[in-house]
């Protein structure tokens, strides 16, 4: 028998009334649009006037609590609990839901829905003489489900229940104040417009995980804040994320916040760099990811959500907002988003995580500090690997600076259409790595500052150098494993891109690669 949970409420009058009330007491939930509670209101009226039990109707809907009394000229009190609470305290499933409650308060008989004999038994052994004609009533009537079992407020008032999983600050808003305005008036998004994060929004997000939600996933600079699961799934949501792309969320923030990658240096630097995620492995195809037409694009929720979210988490978690630590002298867009998959059913190579020590069966996300791009690489008229990729090698020479040379990581994303004429070739990563290199260099002379552009070798820094090493050509990267490969994009279309580094290595950000815990 369901216990009694002790709760006052308030009658259409504007009357409270506390339950235990200390006398026997009939209390019946129901709801104005459940043809069986319209059926048992009238026997609970003729309690009310007729019986020797105190009764109370609790009604779920405020509206329908004024359209049932009407409709059955009650005058038994019909309490308010279009909040659910009560109801969800007494987990119902079904209304009707009669309870016969003793002086103490303790339940003597429970009946749900609409069972003749089970009524005709409360009413003769519990409640009174009371006039009803029982063969009038039908013998048996379903009830209807609880609005406390519909999935989305069931999930609000978990939330707002005792033992809600919920821990992060709760701001009230105002019942005529536009949310969304409210949102970006707190600083809470990045420009556009994000989705409220309501507590069952938020239980809905969790629920794709089994992590607890107060884990620490990492700490987050430049506040050093912890980032819960919770927050984390916080931002997912604002972001517009669903809650099967929570777990390559957390993953990404987990790469994000090591030390290799060092996030406080990319969001810190005024050069404007910021996070690129690259999925691989089934996650790709399990969240329905776009690697192809507009994979670099607008267009997809799945791409454009993760990248969101974790921009938002950086921000709402970490602190770092422009004007604050965050100091790019011109922005990048990409600091909205920037994730997508590779495509690696159309690439003849292994996969980028599989190059990075992953199973090729792992689902991983691999992320990366850029400081601008995608940059096209435009050549439709190569129809060899050397000369294709050797136009890669020319376009790449403008990363940073022509005269930069020595940098460090950069992606090259190639399209399906450039993918055929270097497979046609035979060729490897580590030829086109080794292609890029060659095209790239350049002798040290060509790489000193000048009059045409200051940026280069300080003259004096090579005033001794001999003739031969002068002539020396210097590669455009550090070495040739700073060249990441990946595949995507349309079938049609000979345009390949490029993502232009920050720094790199031990005095900038390394790339980081997780598994994603599916």
């Amino acid at each position: 028998m369901t216990a009694v949970q002790p709760f006052t409420l308030t009658d259409l009058g504007g009357t409270d009334h506390s339950v235990p009330t200390g006398s026997k007491t009939l209390l019946c939930f129901v709801k104005e649009d459940c043809p069986t509670c319209n059926l048992v209101a009238p026997l609970l009226e003729a309690a009310h006037q007729q019986g020797d039990a105190d009764v109370l109707l609790v009604g779920q809907t405020s509206d329908g609590n004024e359209l049932l009394a009407k409709n059955h000229d009650l005058t038994a009190p019909v309490l308010d609990d279009s909040t659910l609470i009560v109801s969800f305290a007494y987990d119902l499933e079904t209304v009707p839901h009669a309870m016969l409650l003793d002086d103490s308060g303790e339940p003597v008989k429970e009946v749900i829905g609409f069972e003749k004999s089970e009524w005709q038994d409360l009413y003769s052994e519990h409640v009174g003489t009371v006039d009803i004609n029982w063969d009038e009533l039908p013998d048996w009537r379903p009830g209807c489900g609880s609005l406390t079992q519909d999935p989305i407020i069931a999930e609000r008032l978990r939330a707002e229940a005792e033992n809600s999983p919920l821990r992060a600050r709760r701001i009230e808003i105002a019942s005529h104040d536009d949310v969304h305005e409210f949102l970006f008036d707190q600083g809470f998004t990045d420009g556009l417009p994000v989705v409220p994060p309501t507590p069952e929004r938020v239980i809905r997000m969790l629920s794709a995980i089994t992590r607890e939600p107060q884990d620490v996933v990492a700490t987050i600079p430049p506040n050093l804040a912890p980032a819960t699961v919770e927050k984390i799934a916080i931002n997912a949501l604002m972001a517009g994320c669903k809650p099967e792309y929570l777990p390559v969320v957390i993953a990404s923030i987990e790469a994000m916040c090591t030390d290799e990658f060092n996030c406080h240096g990319v969001f810190a630097t005024t050069m404007g760099a910021t996070p690129i995620m690259i999925l691989n492995g089934p996650v790709r195809h399990a969240l329905d990811m776009n690697m192809r037409l507009s994979a670099l694009g607008q267009g997809t929720r799945a791409n454009a959500a993760i990248g969101r979210a974790v921009r938002l988490a950086v921000r709402n978690i970490g602190g770092a907002k422009p004007g604050g630590t965050e100091r790019s002298t011109l922005g990048n867009p990409m600091k909205f988003t920037m994730c997508f998959p590779e495509w690696e059913e159309r690439s003849p190579w292994e996969p980028l995580h599989v190059e990075r020590g992953f199973e090729a069966e792992d689902s991983v996300v691999s992320i990366f500090a850029m400081s601008s791009g995608p940059a096209q690489v435009i050549d439709q008229t190569s129809r060899s690997a050397e000369a294709l990729v050797g136009s890669f090698a020319l376009s790449m020479r403008a990363s940073q600076h022509v005269k930069a040379h020595r940098a460090g990581d950069t992606i090259l994303v190639i399209s399906p259409e450039h993918v055929d004429t270097i497979q046609r070739d035979g060729w490897s990563k580590a030829d086109i790595r080794a292609r890029i290199q060659e095209v790239s260099s350049v002798p040290m002379r060509e790489l000193i500052a000048d009059a045409t552009s200051g940026v280069g070798f300080p003259p004096e820094a090579v005033k001794n150098m001999t003739e031969a090493e002068l002539s020396r050509p210097i590669p455009k990267f550090a070495s040739e494993d700073r060249i990441h490969i990946v595949v995507a994009g349309s079938e049609a279309g000979k345009f390949s891109a490029v993502f232009h580094g920050w720094a790199s290595g031990s005095m900038g950000s390394i790339p980081v690669s997780r598994k994603i815990g599916m």
